[in-house]
């Protein structure tokens, strides 16, 4: 029996690699905060609910004395709790910055400093789901989260070359856009920017009708189990799995800092572009 903890389990991508790997015949532990998804974990899938609050160590060291009482290792320790929200750097509430980090990086930090152990004991590894904006250039108002998509990234590479010395793999999962109910979240708080914001309606306006055309594309959560499922069962995982990378997101990386500045200057602020995605947005929202 091969055993994994998947945090974000309650919800999203996590979710979905939890339901897989339990469907292969590993010992899943989902791991999550909301009870009322827990208890349709445990009621409704071969996974096994575990309450977790990665922001709090109390939890988490609850968490590993509850997995103890099953097992003494783990095989598979995967980390996909993750929160995104659109914000302005300058507008924005500090707290919504510190908010993402304690989620999104530090999180993953606790969780795989306080069950090391357990995946050293049979030399299992670690995966850590980034994003692709943690290697894309970054597009202006989803500052809080891409910074801290940026640091899990440093913190992978770190955590990588420091634990290849004990043979213990460390893979990093970018994924772009699926559809999940993070993207509700993510426009909810678009819609709250807008309304809230002095100095950027317009730009905001425009911006809105491209997000919810990229949501619009979003992939099915499939391949992205799929590169999951890969990266803990082969002999010789990939350090990285990217996994439907925006294409037209790609392409924004071959043009140079200072051009990009002037296209998203140029194409933000112009009244033509304003109204050509205002009727946009109305046939997407009829």
């Amino acid at each position: 029996m091969k055993y994994a903890l998947v945090t974000g389990a309650t919800g999203g991508l996590g979710g979905e690699v939890a339901k897989a790997l339990a469907a292969q015949g590993w010992f899943v532990f989902a791991a999550g905060r909301s009870e009322k998804a827990l208890e349709n974990i445990e009621n409704n899938t071969p996974c096994h609910a575990l309450k977790l609050d990665i922001t709090d160590q109390a939890s988490i060291d609850a968490a590993l004395e509850t997995v103890k009482e099953t097992t003494d290792h783990l095989d598979a320790l995967i980390n996909f709790s993750g929160v995104q929200k659109m914000a302005s750097l300058i507008e924005g509430d500090v707290e919504i910055v510190q908010s993402m980090i304690d989620v999104n990086l530090m999180g993953m930090v606790r969780m795989n400093k306080t069950f090391f152990p357990l995946v050293k004991a049979v030399n299992g590894r670690i995966i850590n789901c980034s994003s692709e904006c943690g290697w894309m250039t970054p597009q202006p108002f989803n500052g809080p989260y891409t910074l801290s998509k940026y640091a899990v990234e440093a913190y992978n590479e770190s955590l990588r070359r420091e634990l290849m010395f004990l043979d213990i793999p460390v893979i990093k999962v970018q994924p772009g856009s699926f559809k999940t109910a993070m993207h509700g979240s993510t426009t909810a708080s678009f819609d709250k920017l807008i309304g809230e914001t002095n100095w950027y309606r317009d730009v905001l306006e425009t911006m809105k009708v491209m997000m919810q055309l990229e949501l619009k594309m979003a992939n099915d959560p499939k391949y992205l189990v799929e590169a999951v499922l890969e990266a803990v069962s082969t002999d010789k995982p990939k350090q990285n799995y990217r996994v439907k990378n925006s294409p037209i997101l790609g392409m924004v990386e071959l043009v140079p800092s200072n051009l990009l500045d002037k296209m998203y200057k140029g194409i933000l602020k112009s009244k033509k572009v304003s109204n050509i995605m205002a009727k946009i947005s109305e046939k997407i929202t009829d």
